[in-house]
């Protein structure tokens, strides 16, 4: 039986923790990166490689110390260097002493039939292919009931009364779904879970920022990478809306899956063409979040990441064209909590001055004063 872990991604490691596990396979559950798995992948990674690549060096080096035998991670082409993560990452693993079996799903669209021969080697009960689509369609499922959870989090917490109870209710939802067992009880418990956040007791009149998120996808997704940046930012009484969600970002990348949300339309005036990463997705939805009405946007990239550094140089012309100002926060192993709460917290003081003067002269043209 083989002995398995994955890269861990924000709530989205109880699905696939439970989806390989289904498959036939010891899963060895990675667990949330934290300063000893950073250590990690910096000593045995490049000095040059981004903090995603570290972050995943350094879990799949602690999931090896708890029997781990086999890495399942996703590939990708282009520009971008995280197609690359897992080939270097095995290598590494190798010079180090550590034989680990790689199975790295590259998209569908390119190698359909390689694709398939991985799903085969992850498949250790030999299930039939109907039994592998309809887990996989169970397993969606949850995703897409994080997901919104997640986003209902977002709206309730710079609202709620009493700080911390919005992250409560996430926590035990997120709970509830992963405990599920049929798609029914899934409903049930992303109904449970959103009646609890409108249970919890809000201010409903207060005005507050709102802020997006772009970027880089797995700084974006994991918390430990971006230093709890969403929930912070949601206890300053700011409402966050992400430009990626892991199950948008996979129906754009799937047979048959919705294919664009307008970004690239949005981002043809300034990068009309796709440079690898997330750049492209990054100024279109700045320039998005901006017609939405958006008061600021926080870009995060990890250091030395060539697609997001372009983003970065761009973004002075998104401001100005589109009056949305915009934080960048490239982000490594020297990155602190407490130097991103000072830069945040100068950020959204000027957000708030920015929309209270707004709201003032729309009052007085309105008012005739």
């Amino acid at each position: 039986m083989k002995k398995v872990t994955f890269p861990h991604m924000g709530t989205s490691v109880v699905v696939f923790a439970d989806l390989i596990r289904d498959l036939g396979n010891e899963t060895v559950v990675p667990i949330r990166p934290n300063k000893r798995i950073l250590d990690l992948g910096v000593r045995y990674g490049p000095e040059f490689a981004c903090l995603p690549f570290k972050i995943l060096l350094g879990s799949y080096l602690e999931a090896v110390e708890r029997g781990a035998d086999t890495v399942v991670t996703s590939g990708g082409s282009g520009p971008c260097r995280a197609g690359h993560y897992g080939e270097v990452a095995q290598k590494i693993m190798a010079s180090a002493g550590k034989d680990l079996e790689f199975i790295v799903f590259d998209s569908i669209y390119q190698k359909p039939l390689e694709f398939i021969r991985k799903v085969n080697r992850l498949n250790s009960s030999k299930l039939s292919y109907w039994t592998i689509v309809q887990l996989v369609r169970f397993y969606w499922r949850k995703l897409q009931a994080l997901d919104q959870l997640e986003r209902a989090s977002h709206r309730v917490r710079p609202r709620e009364l009493k700080r911390g109870e919005a992250t409560q209710v996430f926590n035990e939802s997120v709970k509830w779904v992963q405990e599920s067992k049929t798609m029914g009880q899934i409903a049930e418990a992303e109904a449970s879970g959103l009646k609890a956040f409108n249970a919890i007791a809000q201010n409903s009149e207060v005005d507050v920022v709102k802020v997006g998120i772009v970027g880089e996808i797995y700084v974006v997704l994991e918390p430990a990478a971006n230093l709890e940046i969403e929930e912070t930012l949601g206890n300053m009484g700011v409402e966050v809306n992400r430009s990626i969600y892991l199950t948008g970002w996979t129906r754009e990348n799937t047979p048959g899956g919705k294919k664009s949300d307008g970004f690239e339309d949005a981002a043809k005036p300034y990068l009309p063409e796709p440079i690898g990463g997330h750049a492209q997705e990054s100024i279109g939805h700045t320039v998005m979040f901006a017609r939405d009405g958006y008061d600021g946007v926080i870009q995060l990239a990890p250091f030395t990441c060539i697609p997001e550094i372009v983003v970065k140089t761009i973004m002075p012309r998104v401001t100005r064209e589109h009056g949305i100002p915009v934080l960048t926060f490239f982000l490594d192993e020297q990155t602190g909590k407490a130097g991103m709460q000072t830069r945040l917290e100068a950020f959204i003081d000027m957000l708030r001055r920015k929309k209270e003067t707004r709201e003032e002269m729309q009052y007085a043209r309105v008012s005739g004063h």
